[in-house]
């Protein structure tokens, strides 16, 4: 008996006999219409040839297989949805699946789309998904990747970015530049990079020996408008001028920008600005905004590799990625001017 017999064939030995991905072997064991007929007809014969069986965990969602991945989303402003739900949709195409777009807030809604099988598995983005929710996808054994929170589970990922050290990053990199007064711009308040950003800001700022003020915890909701008012509104309070603003995002930050250079504030020789995603408007405004670059896109493309991986059989697990700053024009030392 050769080694290979003395162990159970799995969806990634036929996958690699035959020289396909998993979602391929995946769809030709499913009947899903998104094969060239050679190509299926390959994988079959391979399949029969190692006496392979499938898994029979999951097998009702299977049976049903659609070819047809679904992103939920809560909402769609801003370049970072567009062009993550681009990345998003290049992968399905790379891994032979259709993409489906949902955008809702009711959970109820986003639900039922998820257990009436029109999708092979989700990808979420949509704070509207509580714990209940999760519960029950996990209970059903629904493949499930998201990307705005950590969980872990048999056929449950997890993509997301380590923004807690993103905002550690931020401070320290604005600390090294001499700042010592600051305004932190928040985004959405139920949004996991969010807290996670002014978790890691703050703690490092604490440590440093600096207390962020209430008052200049200013609103943004990653919203390029929502930060222009609140810092407007700063400006017209009077109060002294920070060193420099972090925001949770880069429309936040760019508010922030131009706030400033409407209230007569010259950026950076007054107030550094610094933001967090590298979205290409950072490049595009005077002066360039100095981000974090959190590799939007590439999130992307694992949460769909992940997907389809569980979907082929595997298990859930979570994957981390760690951003990089990217210092522009918008950010200078205190010493330096």
């Amino acid at each position: 008996m050769s080694k290979r017999d003395s162990k159970k064939i799995t969806i990634k030995d036929v996958a690699r006999e035959a020289g396909v991905s998993i979602s391929t072997v995946s769809n030709a064991l499913n009947d899903v219409n998104v094969l060239h007929p050679d190509t299926k007809e390959r994988v079959l014969e391979v399949a029969r040839r190692l006496n392979y069986t499938p898994n029979l965990n999951g097998r009702n969602l299977k049976a049903q297989a659609t070819g047809v991945l679904g992103l939920f989303l809560g909402a769609i402003r801003g370049p970072y949805y567009g062009e993550l739900s681009d990345s998003i949709y290049r992968a399905c195409v790379e891994g032979g699946y259709e993409l489906e777009i949902f955008l809702s807030s009711d959970p109820s809604h986003i639900v039922a789309n998820i257990l009436g099988h029109r999708v092979d598995g989700a990808i979420i983005l949509n704070s509207a998904i509580g714990p209940r929710q999760e519960e029950i996808l996990k209970n059903q054994g629904i493949p499930t990747v998201y990307i705005d929170r950590v969980l872990i589970g048999e056929k449950s990922s997890s993509v997301v970015f380590d923004s807690r050290n993103g905002g550690e990053q931020a401070a320290k990199f604005l600390l090294e530049l001499g700042h010592k007064k600051f305004i932190y711009i928040e985004g959405e308040h139920d949004n996991y990079d969010s807290n996670e950003r002014r978790e890691g800001f703050f703690e490092v700022l604490k440590r440093a020996g600096i207390t962020v003020e209430k008052d200049y915890i200013l609103e943004g909701r990653f919203e390029r408008e929502a930060s222009y008012k609140s810092v407007t509104d700063f400006l017209d309070s009077g109060k002294e001028l920070p060193d420099a603003i972090f925001a949770a995002n880069d429309l936040s930050a760019i508010g922030a920008l131009e706030a400033l250079r409407d209230g007569g504030i010259k950026v950076p020789e007054q107030v550094s600005v610094m933001g967090c995603d590298d979205i290409e408007t950072t490049r595009l405004v005077s002066p360039s905004v100095t981000t974090i670059r959190t590799f939007f896109e590439k999130q992307g493309i694992i949460a769909v590799e992940q997907l389809i991986r569980m979907i082929g059989g595997e298990e859930g697990k979570c994957l981390t990625l760690n951003g990089r700053i990217i210092p522009r024009d918008s950010t200078t030392a205190k010493d330096s001017l």
